[in-house]
């Protein structure tokens, strides 16, 4: 029997007897149940566990974690769902800056912010469409009113011709400057690169200008016509060239020229040929209806 004097008793588990003796209903709590604990609360908490003891959603908590998202395929609907997601304020200073360019001032670097969209280029391009199809018609109807020969026929083909104009300057000519500054990218390690989606998007910006200056051309006046082709194609045209002129002011001088001379040149032939095609004279628009040769009856 050990003796009451030895230093190594442990004087503590015969306090813990006492206790327990005293206060039966009391619980313990085991060391091994510490790591069992946990478990169990992670499975309440919905967390199914898998054969390794890893759960499901850790792959989501990670991804949340470091903010990254998996990323889609470009010919799905999620991909062009973060294109429409953006605050009427934001578009409202997109098309503001886009009609009154700053000198110095890029816009994707001013208004964009690495976050193109496409809702605004969509509804631009759309109501220009209409616009110019609409007002097409009232500039007929106006300039032929009081003309017994002339019968109105609202020509619905003109909306046809001028959304395959409209969209295919939108976005083709986007995309083939895209291709070309990427090429040139690959050539001259130091240009600065832009995305398609944001050269999609300051291509559709810089068409709100020409919604106004079509509404005016439904006056038939030419000198106001002129003028406002003059005024529009000065500031879509400036918001082009301040905004891809950082793109390429680093390569070869008649690389420069020639890319700078195809932005402007198309923007020229779009206004100019909206405004020959759909806003003629009215001589040009009238077909001109000859009366048939009559032969000479001789009598005998």
């Amino acid at each position: 029997m050990a003796s009451t004097s030895d230093p190594f008793q442990f004087k503590e588990f015969e306090e813990a007897g006492n206790l327990l003796e005293a206060n039966r209903d009391a619980t313990t709590i085991s060391i091994e149940d510490e790591d069992v604990k946990p478990h169990k609360q992670r499975n309440a908490a919905g967390f199914a566990a898998d054969e390794d003891g890893d759960t499901l959603g850790n792959d989501d908590q990670e991804e949340l974690l470091s903010g990254q998202k998996k990323s889609v395929p470009f010919w799905t609907f999620e991909y062009y769902q973060k294109f429409f997601d953006i605050e009427a304020i934001d578009v409202k200073e997109r098309i503001v800056g886009s009609v009154l360019p700053w000198p110095g001032k890029n816009f994707i670097h001013s208004h964009l912010r690495r976050n193109p969209d496409l809702y605004g280029p969509f509804w631009i391009c759309t109501t220009l469409v209409f616009a110019i199809a609409i007002s097409g018609n009232i500039s007929t109807f106006l300039t032929q009113f009081g003309n017994p020969k002339y019968k109105y026929t609202p020509e619905f083909r003109k909306v046809t011709i001028a959304a395959t104009a409209i969209f295919s300057y939108a976005w083709f000519v986007p995309l083939a400057l895209w291709g070309l500054l990427l090429w040139r990218n690959n050539k001259v390690m130091n240009l600065v690169s832009y995305s398609f989606m944001e050269i999609v998007c300051v291509y559709g910006y810089s068409l709100s200008i020409y919604i106004p200056a079509v509404v005016l051309w439904i006056l038939p006046f030419e000198w106001l016509r002129w003028c406002s082709i003059v005024v529009a194609l000065c500031l879509s045209g400036s918001v082009l060239a301040l905004t891809f002129w950082p793109a390429v002011r680093d390569d070869h001088p008649k690389v420069i020229i020639a890319i700078m001379s195809a932005i402007v040149l198309l923007n020229v032939l779009l206004a100019v040929g909206c405004k020959a095609y759909f806003f003629s004279s009215p001589s040009q628009r009238m077909p001109v209806h000859s009366s048939p040769p009559t032969d000479a009856v001789k009598t005998p």
